[in-house]
């Protein structure tokens, strides 16, 4: 996207932002899916269960979800680009650590600090690409900013458990977090593509109605912006992370296949990602594209529930769910850049994004409930419901601030 970028005549600081910005993404979520696929071997080295694990994943996210509201306040008020380097540096330390723990019990703490340096990822990111890339470009940018974080995700599994095969779970962990420590050191250097003013400065503060976290958080519109990423996140979460059971059990699907259908899913949803991006450019309402996407992903998802077919078609149905969300992210991350008052921006992201964290606890407490009580095909029923409700947050989320 940056070659194209460069061949369609963008500004260079543009570019150069817009790549910073997507590293700092991609080692985001390089970590975050860096310890599941190392699980089996750190139960039999810390002679812990499987629920222990699961409290370190439980930890990472409590404190990501809880940090990104407090981190879109610090943004606004000591620049964004202090605030994504330190929590770059503070992730990647706290998982490189993880591998010299000597017993899970300092694992919890250190998955809590990683928590923490996440919690800085989408306030940080989505004000310096609103700040520093024009509008016209604006969609395309948000764009490549997840396409990044879908390659660190991609990535991650395949990396963390080729490495922790060949040299244990420890080198495993504590490589790749090393690795997010270089990265941020070199962003550092380059910190200029990153570096945005605070919004708190005298000339601000004469210019524009300076605005608290409870007023912010009081406008309506970005209540229903956070209420969006709750309920997406609820239908993300029983795709992602249970799809692959509801089609074994539910649809006749081999495991071989029930897999393929997650990775046709995140296909689908960076193809969607990106196209989305180039339609949200040349769109003026934005929240239409987001009704039409999540009202086309909850048909989709009612008809892999209801409709008798055979387990190669759900899966197609599935892959064309995530194309249908994809479509809707850069419109949606639009939209929320455009509910942001002058001077909160910070607060803004950082209040709806918290939404994502929350939906991703709840969700998987529902759908494993579906599955507990052997009703597999209402995981897609549930995934559709969210999705559903969510046509109207972004209808509300249309309205502009005053």
């Amino acid at each position: 996207m940056s070659t194209t970028a460069r061949t369609a005549g963008w500004p260079a600081a543009e570019v150069s932002t817009i790549g910073a910005v997507g590293v700092a993404h991609f080692c985001s979520h390089l970590l975050q899916l860096a310890l599941a696929p190392l699980f089996i071997m750190m139960r039999a080295d810390l002679s812990v269960s499987f629920f222990e694990l699961g409290l370190l994943l439980s930890a990472f996210y409590f404190f990501s979800g809880a940090g990104q509201v407090a981190a879109g306040v610090m943004v606004d008020r000591f620049g964004a680009h202090r605030l994504l380097l330190g929590g770059l540096l503070l992730q990647g330390a706290a998982t490189a650590a993880m591998g010299l723990a000597p017993h899970y019990l300092v694992l919890l703490p250190l998955a809590a600090l990683a928590g923490l340096g996440n919690s800085v990822y989408h306030p940080a990111d989505l004000s310096i690409l609103s700040h520093k890339v024009a509008p016209p470009r604006l969609g395309r940018a948000f764009a490549a900013h997840v396409i990044a974080g879908s390659i660190g995700f991609a990535l991650s599994p395949l990396v963390s458990g080729a490495l922790g095969t060949a040299y244990g779970w420890r080198a495993s962990i504590t490589a790749l977090g090393l690795t997010v420590v270089i990265l941020g050191l070199l962003l550092a250097l380059f910190r200029n593509t990153l570096k945005t003013a605070p919004t708190h400065t005298a000339h601000a503060a004469a210019t524009t109605v300076k605005l608290g976290f409870l007023d912010v958080l009081a406008m309506p519109v970005v209540l229903m912006g956070f209420l969006y990423f709750v309920l997406t996140a609820i239908s993300l979460s029983g795709v992602q992370g249970f799809a692959i059971v509801a089609l074994q059990e539910g649809y006749g699907a081999s495991v071989a296949l029930a897999t393929l259908a997650i990775a046709l899913f995140q296909v689908g949803n960076t193809a969607g990602v990106a196209i989305g991006g180039h339609v949200a450019d040349r769109a003026t309402h934005h929240h239409r594209i987001a009704m039409v996407g999540l009202a086309a992903g909850a048909i989709i998802a009612l008809a892999a529930a209801l409709i008798p077919a055979r387990p190669e078609v759900t899966v197609g149905l599935v892959a064309l769910i995530g194309l249908a969300m994809g479509l809707t992210t850069p419109s949606r991350d639009v939209l929320v850049r455009s509910a942001a008052p002058a001077g909160a921006t910070g607060k803004v992201f950082g209040i709806v994004y918290s939404g994502y964290d929350i939906g991703s606890l709840l969700g998987p407490v529902l759908f494993g409930l579906l599955l507990d009580h052997h009703l597999p095909q209402l995981v897609f029923v549930g995934a559709a419901v969210p999705l559903a409700v969510a046509v109207g947050t972004a209808f509300a989320v249309r309205r502009r601030p005053a």
